[in-house]
């Protein structure tokens, strides 16, 4: 009985607000006489968070296990409500099961919040910080309350013990088994909401990606959950499987005053090692084939290049033959790659959509539409039919066996959902009737048939395509704002999915395999060992920098299909405690990426094609992509650990390796207008981006005290000059009150005067 008022009772508590409460049964249901009279009668009275929280508590019980999407999808104002119960009443256990968990930005040291600050306040304005985070980070989460999560914002929770203990590592497809173990017993996501032929709908736009595989989980195994919605309009209504019906949820939050801002992460800089990997990778791509690329700056430097590469063609193959490209990978690219513009384009299916996707898409690369149908994938692929079809497109379905020879009525629906018959047709009695009232035999053997079909019932191209596929999608506000204004027509070439469907073939795989012809799955990793494993989520001490997330599943998808790989793009090296350090290793304690699942690694310096290598060919091409300062000695390592030849030399044409070779040729191209540091916008303003050079460089001194005490004694005599006021000013430090800030002002004087002049 329950289960079927669920819409009801979410209606009813729209409705009535907090009067719920004095109506609710002991047992925590509510009778059924309620539903069905007085909800259509009370007047309108706001719902709020805290009425919905105590109503969950009441049916599901005091264990509750809450599980909320990663990112942007989360349900803050009704998460929060969650935590301020559990905290005021120790009698609740309460599990919070999520993943990248989004906080404005703070800084840790006394400089970095004075940047932050003001540009948090501007940047993500009345984003509502969870309460759970914040009481994680300080390290004062009440003994109730517990937080697991699967992935981390990268870097984030290293030395957080409590973030550390509480870390499940998973797959991104197996996220809804892990956290159904763990009985969670309530959903709670921000959607959007609008009309749809006639009928009020959700949209889990940002965040299908778990939600739905989980709410019907819970539905089979009839398990006593609750659904909750908190709406949002300025989250864009996404389409495709990302709409469910008015009763999928069972409470919701809709206040417009709590329409806050979507978490948007700033655009970061690309740096001149980050747009070689980026050259390297674009190459990589083939025409006519699929794409998946992640957030930051590699993301964002694949993308560059694949603009470059389709807008300036001629300045492309410039510098792809300024870096050797061909001299030195040639082969690679002659067999796997490109570097022609595109002219069928590409299909865009990732689990997380950046706002990548949106600038290949407006510059007509990302643009090959697919179709979730196996018979027209496979005559499209094939060449057999094509989106604008010729009139002879009723007799290759035919003879392919994708319809009847006599049309079926499921025959004419198909067709219509296509796009292959108009829509104003309609069928009855085994007939075709157009709006003028003609009658058709529909059967493709007669050609008396088949002419009037041609004539009178024929479309002119395929509908209900898609270029793009994804998971979930967090991006900067530009590309929130860019979702939300797309035509309804452009915005349903985007389906939002389950991310069952989007990383890995299992249960769709014959339409899988023809949707992802010529796929590039592009990750990155932090280390790869000379063996071929890659490290993209720890460190061998047991620290999670980020999670698996859906890396491996993308990488293991790869070797399933037979002209599809798996790119792992990484930089050569690191600086830690000012000494640099090679990130390609003998070997390392921990790895993400096994190496039986190799496949091609690029670094600034190349790329390495190392799947179904032999060991000693393993080595050899990674040693080619290393950085020189550190080849001899990983040769070395090889040689004395038996795994290659005594005489091996490193070509000389890999030797050259070094960090001013690459500089050399990018800055030359930045001087004709190309390689902005900020390729796709900054919320940055000009002053920040300069004080955040000078912090950054002041923050890589910070393991040498003899370096800060340098460059403090080099600002002991500066006064500021120019415009070196103003960004005092806007770090409040033009007129210091004591030591502390006075030291301030001159580390960060000096920064800056080293900056100007360099």
């Amino acid at each position: 009985m329950f289960v079927s008022l669920n819409a009801t009772l979410r209606l009813y508590i729209e409705v009535r607000g907090n009067s719920i409460d004095r109506e609710m049964k002991a047992d925590g249901r509510y009778p059924a006489d309620v539903f069905l009279t007085k909800h259509t009668t009370m007047t309108s009275v706001p719902v709020n968070e805290h009425t919905i929280v105590r109503q969950v508590i009441q049916r599901i019980g005091k264990k509750i296990v809450l599980g909320i999407p990663l990112a942007a999808g989360k349900a803050n104002h009704i998460t929060n409500a969650f935590y301020q119960q559990a905290a005021a009443d120790p009698g609740i256990d309460l599990t919070i099961c999520t993943a990248l968990t989004l906080e404005k930005p703070q800084g840790s040291s006394d400089l970095e919040k004075r940047f932050m600050g003001p540009f948090a306040e501007r940047v993500f304005g009345d984003y509502p910080d969870l309460d759970y985070e914040l009481a994680r980070m300080a390290g004062t989460l009440p003994d109730n309350i517990k937080v697991i999560e699967f992935y981390f914002p990268p870097g984030k929770y290293l030395g957080n013990r409590d973030a550390q203990q509480n870390y499940v590592s998973s797959n991104y497809t197996h996220v809804v088994r892990d956290m159904l173990d763990r009985d969670v017993n309530v959903i709670a996501q921000l959607v959007a909401k609008r009309e749809v032929d006639g009928e009020e709908v959700y949209s889990l736009s940002c965040n299908p990606d778990v939600t739905m595989d989980m709410v019907a989980q819970l539905k089979k195994e009839g398990a006593n959950f609750a659904t909750i919605a908190q709406v949002n309009q300025n989250l864009p209504f996404m389409f495709g499987d990302a709409v469910v019906d008015n009763d999928f949820f069972d409470y919701v939050l809709d206040d417009h005053t709590k329409y806050h801002r979507i978490f948007g992460p700033p655009k970061m800089s690309v740096s001149e090692a980050d747009f070689m990997i980026g050259l390297y990778s674009s190459a990589l791509v083939k025409d006519d084939g699929e794409l998946q690329i992640g957030i930051g700056a590699l993301g964002d430097s694949t993308v560059y290049n694949l603009l470059l590469r389709q807008q300036y063609n001629g300045v492309y193959k410039e510098i792809l033959e300024d870096i050797q490209l061909q001299e030195k990978f040639g082969e690679i690219i002659d067999r796997i790659g490109d570097t022609k513009p595109f002219e069928t384009g590409l299909f865009g299916a990732s689990e997380m959509l950046v706002d990548g996707f949106m600038h290949l898409y407006q510059a007509g690369i990302v643009k090959k539409k697919v179709y979730d149908h196996i018979g027209l994938q496979k005559l499209l692929n094939r060449g057999l039919i094509k989106e604008e079809f010729e009139e002879d497109i009723l007799e290759v379905l035919f003879e392919n066996k994708v319809i009847h020879g006599r049309i079926s009525a499921a025959d004419f629906y198909f067709l219509q959902q296509w796009g292959i018959f108009r829509p104003d047709l309609s069928f009855s009695n085994r007939k075709i009737y157009t709006p003028s009232g003609l009658e058709i035999t529909p059967d493709v053997r007669q050609l008396e048939s088949l002419a009037e079909m041609q004539r009178h019932c024929l479309g002119t191209a395929l509908k209900n395509g898609q270029v793009m596929q994804g998971g979930f999608f967090l991006g900067p506000q530009f590309f929130y704002q860019w979702l939300k204004d797309l035509p309804d027509e452009e915005k349903r070439l985007i389906n939002m999915k389950s991310v069952q469907k989007i990383n890995q073939l299992y249960g769709h795989e014959t339409l899988d395999r023809l949707h992802r012809k010529n796929a590039r799955f592009i990750n990155s990793c932090m280390m790869q060992t000379l063996l071929g494993a890659a490290v993209s989520d720890g460190l061998e001490n047991g620290q999670v920098v980020s999670g698996v997330g859906g890396q491996y599943n993308f990488v293991a998808m790869a070797q399933e299909l037979p002209d599809g790989h798996s790119i792992l793009n990484m930089r050569s090296t690191r600086t830690s405690k000012g000494r640099v350090i090679s990130n390609i290793l003998p070997s390392y304690g921990h790895i993400t990426i096994p190496r039986h699942l190799r496949d091609i690694v690029i670094t600034e310096y190349g790329i390495a094609f190392i799947r179904g290598c032999t060991d000693q060919e393993i080595i050899q091409r990674l040693l080619n992509i290393t950085d020189s300062r550190f080849q001899t000695e990983l040769m070395n390592w090889a040689k004395q650990a038996g795994k290659l030849a005594m005489d091996y030399e490193i070509p000389v044409v890999f030797r050259n390796n070094y960090p001013a070779a690459y500089q050399a040729i990018i800055r030359r191209y930045k001087e004709r207008g190309f390689f902005d540091a900020f390729p796709f916008g900054t919320d940055l303003s000009e002053d920040e981006i300069v004080i955040g050079k000078a912090l950054k460089g002041l923050k890589s001194e910070l393991h040498s005290k003899w370096k800060l005490v340098k460059t403090l004694f080099s600002g002991l005599f500066m006064t500021p000059v120019g415009k070196q006021g103003l960004l005092l000013k806007r770090m409040d430090l033009h007129q210091p009150k004591g030591i502390k800030e006075w030291i301030y002002q001159k580390l960060l004087l000096a920064k800056l005067n080293a900056d100007s002049t360099s």
